[in-house]
């Protein structure tokens, strides 16, 4: 009996560093803890309602991750977006993700494809709505879909680890001033260009996707000096 209360409370508090993790995660994600903002283990503990164990354990991760900066003696802060980072996570999805799409362009499930319609029918209600997190999910669902569809879900995950501040300065672009239109509509050719099978104009068109956020990086940045270093 003894055993398994031990194990219960481990499973527990996995759950609940879980919890803090991912909750204080989004919060980074969709800027509602902008870049530069101090937090301290005790108010995210006290604000999520969970002790202080497990959100020290998600701080170590999401430090991990490149999204908090914890300095000695001076605190956590939600770290700013480097753009050399950003550049980096940038060029390595690109050359991959040029290559998965013309791996779909040859051979990709039915139910694969069901699954990418489907998602680009989501993106459209999105339209309007102002929901900014919301498609930035369903264009990160559509990328994960991809890569499953070739058998490379690992190579997403990994790559996932090296985009956190490529995905910041998309999810700013899109929460302040993106044409979503253009983003639904470059989804929508790749999905018919692997339809069409036709991997050259897929992956040149992927290229294109993935470099939007380079065009207009300057930009943010002189509009929000203070989200970067």
């Amino acid at each position: 009996m003894e055993d398994f209360f031990v194990i219960n409370k481990e499973a527990h508090r996995g759950s609940t560093r879980d919890y803090s993790y991912k909750k204080l995660k989004m919060k980074i994600l969709n800027l509602e803890l902008e870049p530069g903002t101090k937090i301290s283990e005790k108010e995210i503990a006290d604000e999520f309602n969970v002790s202080r164990t497990p959100v020290r354990e998600a701080f170590m991760k999401l430090a991990q991750e490149e999204l908090l900066d914890i300095i000695p003696q001076s605190g956590t802060i939600v770290s700013r977006i480097n753009l050399d980072y950003v550049e980096e996570g940038r060029f390595i999805r690109e050359k991959i993700e040029k290559e998965i799409v013309m791996l779909a362009c040859k051979e990709f499930p039915d139910d694969y494809l069901f699954r990418l319609e489907t998602n680009l029918a989501l993106q459209e209600l999105c339209i309007g709505k102002n929901n900014f997190y919301q498609l930035y999910e369903l264009d990160e669902e559509f990328h994960r879909i991809l890569f499953s569809g070739v058998g490379k879900a690992r190579t997403w995950k990994m790559l996932q680890l090296l985009n956190s501040h490529f995905n910041r300065l998309r999810l700013l672009r899109l929460s302040k001033d993106s044409n979503w239109e253009s983003i639904i509509s470059q989804h929508k050719k790749i999905y018919k260009l692997i339809i069409e099978k036709n991997p050259e104009e897929a992956s040149q068109m992927m290229e294109r996707h993935l470099q939007m956020a380079v065009f207009e990086k300057e930009m943010l940045k002189e509009k929000y000096p203070h989200y970067f270093i």
